[in-house]
């Protein structure tokens, strides 16, 4: 009940903040690092909009895939991963965003990324009573 409850939680805020990429690209530009854009060789729209993309099409997939929750909580986790040098970015380049407008703030959000790694894997997680269900003694 909580892991799915803190999955719907987490879906749900993935959900929002993907659409707000679509709505606010502007205000995500400061977080891509140019050599993302190097890298990718997409500019820091296109950028912004394939994340608020990823994050949407997780939050969809973990409120709707329930047999590929698990594979969806690692991909979750890996986008986490993926975004952190942004965050990074961020901080070192003291560029404000809606509610990261303070050093304080950005360098808080550095922290909160592990732990949104943390919840990902977390609540897709089998609970442990379905692990034990399925496994059967050898007789």
């Amino acid at each position: 009940m909580i892991r799915s409850l803190a999955r719907w939680i987490l879906a749900l805020a993935l959900g929002a903040i993907g659409i707000v990429h679509f709505v606010s690209t502007r205000g995500f530009r400061v977080v891509v690092p140019d050599w993302a854009t190097r890298l990718t060789r997409l500019d820091k729209d296109a950028i912004v909009i394939a994340s608020g993309a990823a994050e949407v099409a997780l939050a969809a997939g973990l409120l709707l895939l329930p047999k590929e929750r698990r594979r969806l909580g690692v991909a979750t986790a890996a986008f986490f991963v993926a975004v952190f040098p942004g965050n990074v970015h961020q901080w070192r380049t003291h560029r404000s965003t809606p509610g990261l407008d303070t050093e304080a703030r950005r360098f808080g959000r550095l922290f909160l990324q592990p732990l949104l790694v943390i919840w990902a894997l977390w609540s897709t997680a089998e609970p442990s009573t379905e692990r034990r269900r399925r496994v059967r003694p050898i007789r």
